[in-house]
């Protein structure tokens, strides 16, 4: 079992959880955060004073799946949150030791 960790800019959120949906990921986790890599923030004109935003919004995606559904997840997020410009996100995947569904007891992958 694995445990994927994307973050996206907010307005793709739509188009990845539609992509998603298709392969057959059926659940997920939707955080709201802020953050930076690469871009460093950017400048912005308010009311005629220049201020810095150093931490741009992002969404956290977290999706707990079996393991031979790695590639194809990946593969949906990546084709969906693409814009070809800098900020698209990042992707981590970290391997899950146990999973326990709490209503019923399941463990492992029953419990996805």
């Amino acid at each position: 079992m694995k445990l994927i960790t994307a973050v996206i800019k907010p307005f793709k959120l739509d188009d990845v959880r539609e992509a998603l949906a298709d392969i057959g990921v059926q659940g997920i986790t939707v955080t709201e955060v802020k953050g930076f890599g690469r871009q460093k923030g950017h400048t912005e004109l308010y009311r005629g004073a220049e201020y810095v935003v150093d931490f741009l919004p992002k969404i956290k995606l977290e999706i707990a799946i079996a393991t031979a559904m790695v590639d194809s997840t990946v593969e949906a997020i990546t084709k969906a949150a693409a814009t070809g410009k800098i900020g698209d996100g990042k992707i981590f995947i970290s391997s899950l030791d146990e999973v326990i569904r709490i209503r019923t007891g399941e463990t492992g992958e029953d419990a996805i």
